[in-house]
């Protein structure tokens, strides 16, 4: 989304290479939520953490890595929306797709990533719950703390 308006804002078109930009884009973006919610898992997994706070330390740990990458894609790509001489207007809309997704897909990354998992972590803990009272046959036991 965010190198579609970026591409509007500057009024260059959707070109070829400003599609290769976008793909560029998902890669990163969704090895970027991969490593968050890899590490999350693992922290459930292996050392018994609530979802909550496994997905806060991964989101902690795994932010340094997270901006090295999009600031090596985005500096790479900063200088070529305002570049001039021969084959310019080639790179110009890869770069501004780059910047343009990077800085948006980054903010997104960082807040959206963690409220999803939380979500899904808690539909799946009612889902489970469902099930378990529809075999038993019994009511459901409340939650500690509710």
């Amino acid at each position: 989304m965010g190198a579609l308006l970026a591409l509007i804002l500057f009024k260059q078109d959707l070109s070829v290479v400003a599609i290769i930009g976008i793909i560029l884009l998902i890669g990163i973006v969704k090895k970027n939520g991969i490593m968050m919610v890899d590490f999350a898992l693992e922290g459930e997994r292996e050392r018994g953490m609530n979802s909550r706070d496994a997905i806060y330390e991964a989101c902690l740990l795994r932010f340094r890595p997270i901006m090295m990458t999009t600031m090596a894609a985005l500096l790479a790509g900063f200088h070529w929306p305002w570049g001039t001489g021969m084959g310019s207007e080639l790179r110009r809309p890869l770069g501004i797709a780059m910047v343009g997704g990077l800085l948006l897909s980054q903010v997104l990354t960082l807040y959206t990533t963690p409220v999803i998992y939380i979500f899904f972590d808690r539909i799946g803990h009612r889902f489970m719950h469902r099930e378990k009272t529809v075999e038993t046959g019994s009511a459901p036991i409340p939650a500690e703390g509710k």
